[in-house]
């Protein structure tokens, strides 16, 4: 029945300021940007932010930083964290709910977005 996920809604506080974030740090490509939204896409998945008083849905408010997203990277992730480190992005501790079947933190590193949502990059094991 279903393929994919088409997208993710992440609701910001700042959208210029989480572009920004979200093409300049991680690469993802702006395709749509509106007043209120903006559509990143990775492949053909589409990461759309909201700006957070725009949310028509006045029964579920918006709370920015409250998301946990992972991407997988194409790259070791000691270049990303070189390149972290050289935009001047901190690494973030990793979350204490982690269990025994989540990543370790030697494939994977945390960062958060300019909202506080946790973002995990991952390094998918070689076979």
């Amino acid at each position: 029945m279903l393929n994919a996920i088409d997208h993710l809604v992440v609701h910001v506080t700042d959208l210029e300021r989480s572009i920004d974030f979200y093409t300049r740090v991680l690469g993802l490509e702006a395709r749509y940007h509106d007043a209120t939204r903006t559509d990143l896409y990775l492949d053909d998945f589409a990461l759309r932010l909201h700006a957070a008083q725009a949310t028509a849905d006045k029964t579920h408010p918006a709370m920015p930083g409250n998301q946990t997203m992972g991407f997988r990277s194409a790259l070791p992730l000691a270049e990303v964290k070189t390149h972290l480190e050289a935009l001047g992005v901190p690494l973030a501790g990793v979350p204490m709910d982690k269990g025994p079947a989540e990543h370790s933190a030697a494939d994977t590193l945390h960062v958060r977005d300019p909202d506080g949502n946790l973002i995990e990059i991952s390094r998918p094991g070689r076979r």
